[in-house]
């Protein structure tokens, strides 16, 4: 079983992270590849636009190699938002599950501070309990998460915190706590990394059946964050030894500034 944080994460994996022109929008490109004891199971394209108080960005999993032959999953993502503060505020989320021939789009919004989804096709289960709305107050989306974690980076305390989120039906919160930092080297990028520990903690919207073993849990997703310039961060690095294990990395990166 992949773990459930990863299953979250996986199609989101952008920090969005490079530092942001005072003027202009900063264009990103980025590809990761998801293994299992070095199999290829999975891979996660990724397009960004960074601007000074805006961001947006796509994301484009789907399993890969020795996992096609056993799911055909594809989940494409998409975030719009501001940034307001040094803080990223999602306006709009939406993210399209595709599973053989079954197609599910989750839209999402965020007036007032609570996170709000409708599915289409609806669910015939929100959860037991469904995230209720004070669960959904001050939550964010998983691409956005994982911008907020790129700025807890910087800081008294690299890696500190904990991430309220929702994906349109589960809500959990991602616990991070640093673990120092660590020489790397990956196809696309060297150097030294920040390593951060997050632990998924389940909330609510979850059935008996998506309820994460508690096995599971004790193993956090582990991240290699590379610094950028301007202080900002992009994962390198992504595992867990939950399950089966699962091993993500950064392939190739492609930043150009846009006036």
């Amino acid at each position: 079983m992949m773990h459930p944080a990863l299953l979250a994460v996986l199609p989101s994996l952008l920090a969005l992270a490079p530092a942001v022109p005072a003027h202009g929008t900063l264009e990103i490109e980025a590809r990761y590849a998801a293994t299992v004891w070095a199999i290829p199971v999975g891979r996660v394209d990724l397009t960004a636009e960074l601007g000074a108080d805006a961001y947006a960005a796509r994301s484009v999993s789907e399993a890969a190699g020795l996992a096609a032959l056993f799911t055909d999953v594809r989940i494409e993502s998409e975030v719009e938002g501001e940034i307001a503060g040094g803080r990223a505020k999602p306006a709009r989320y939406a993210h399209d599950e595709y599973t053989g021939r079954k197609h599910r789009r989750i839209d999402m919004s965020f007036e007032g501070g609570v996170a709000r989804s409708v599915a289409s096709p609806d669910f015939s289960n929100w959860g037991e309990p469904p995230a209720s709305e004070t669960d959904r107050a001050g939550a964010i989306d998983p691409m956005t998460a994982v911008l907020l974690l790129s700025q807890s980076m910087t800081g008294r305390q690299e890696c500190s915190g904990r991430l309220p989120v929702f994906d349109g039906r589960l809500r959990y919160d991602l616990d991070l706590r640093p673990r120092g930092r660590e020489q790397i080297r990956t196809r696309a990028w060297q150097g030294e990394a920040i390593v951060c520990d997050a632990f998924y903690e389940p909330i609510s919207g979850y059935t008996d059946e998506q309820r994460p073993d508690p096995g599971d849990l004790r193993h956090p997703l582990t991240l290699w964050l590379a610094p950028m310039e301007g202080g900002h961060h992009l994962p390198v690095r992504v595992q867990t030894r939950a399950g089966f294990g699962v091993h993500i990395e950064l392939r190739s990166l492609d930043i150009a500034p846009r006036q």
